[in-house]
């Protein structure tokens, strides 16, 4: 007898699959908004422009919800069971990114100016608030059998995200930061949410308590080899791919994780690197261009690409471990793969 590998979807075809099913849930979430917050939601979703036109603007990639939709049918369910769990966690998704944008002071997301720039700081804030408000009204009615384990999963989660992005905020004032602190970061601003999406998603599925621990783990390995790959991307990536500028974190003397491991290297390169991250004015784009390089030779760059690697490989093993269904285990490794890769 001949067994033939299931290779399942490619991942820009689940991806794609995942915003069919979402968009018209999402909208419909989103209608229940107010006039000024659902203007700036729609705007920020890439849906309209800011006189709420309609608009093909880039709408993001939707990993967590498609996590979410995959998860479900990993542990024998249906995605649309899921559906509520892949709304909510994106709705968390993009409240984090409202408030990050305010925070960063980051005028483009998705390749256009971000919400706060066209609307303004404070109206930007509170168009988060609202989001991560609806996320929670989402799985309170969603009439599942679960929806209030799921909301108390979810909220673990949004407690861990603001965790982290508190200390996000809190590295830039401090001198020294180290690799556990910012590791530590990573685990909430980042995996905790992700992990949250394929728990959700194997829990509204119907996933037996073990399944969802696992799945759980996979997505939190796999947020941290995403974070790796993102902070890869905001020295080094590619703006026509980013959507934002050059060394977009470095001029703003960003601790991200290849960062922090150069300035704690003990290195010359990681010396320098040192001096040029004192001061509160962003880097020129000369300097900017120099912490690059430096970063890269205190061993940032290297040592970044080895943990990617690393923690993808715990998610794989966390995946195969939840005894998935063949197909969505083939997607979801996958998608695990595109999402931590350096060049998308």
């Amino acid at each position: 007898m001949v067994i033939r590998e299931v290779t399942g979807r490619r991942p820009q075809e689940v991806l794609a699959w995942s915003r069919d099913l979402l968009e018209p849930a999402m909208r419909a979430a989103a209608d229940s908004l107010s006039g000024t917050m659902r203007l700036i939601a729609g705007y920020h979703f890439g849906w309209w422009d800011e006189q709420g036109e309609p608009t093909d603007a880039d709408r993001g990639k939707s990993l967590r919800p498609t996590l979410a939709l995959l998860a479900a049918e990993a542990v024998g369910g249906d995605a649309t069971a899921a559906l509520p769990a892949a709304v909510a966690v994106e709705l968390v998704h993009e409240f984090s990114l409202l408030h990050d944008d305010v925070i960063d002071g980051d005028a483009t997301r998705r390749h256009r100016p971000t919400a706060w720039s066209v609307f303004g700081r404070n109206p930007a804030i509170l168009a988060g608030d609202a989001l991560l408000t609806l996320s929670f009204e989402v799985l309170a009615t969603s009439a599942h059998p679960e929806a209030k384990e799921g909301m108390r999963i979810l909220s673990s989660a949004v407690q861990a995200l603001v965790d982290g992005q508190s200390l996000d905020v809190d590295f830039e004032d401090r001198v020294n930061v180290d690799l556990t602190d910012c590791l530590g970061m990573a685990h909430g601003k980042t995996a905790a949410l992700i992990g949250c999406a394929s728990a959700l998603g194997a829990l509204f599925g119907g996933g037996r308590p073990v399944q969802v621990d696992h799945l759980r783990a996979y997505g939190h390995e796999m947020g941290l080899a995403f974070q790796l790959a993102d902070d890869l991307l905001g020295i080094w990536g590619d703006p026509a791919v980013t959507g934002k500028p050059v060394h977009s974190d470095l001029r703003n003397r960003k601790k991200s994780l290849p960062v922090v491991l150069a300035l704690t290297s003990a290195t010359a390169a990681g010396k320098e690197l040192f001096e040029l991250y004192q001061g509160d004015q962003p880097l020129s784009p000369a300097e900017a261009v120099r912490a690059a390089e430096l970063v890269d030779q205190a061993g940032g760059r290297t040592w970044s690409q080895q943990q990617a690697d690393d923690r993808l490989d715990r998610a794989l093993r966390r995946l195969r471990a939840a005894h998935p269904d063949a197909r969505a285990a083939a997607e979801l490794s996958a998608l695990a793969r595109l999402a931590t890769r350096r060049d998308h």
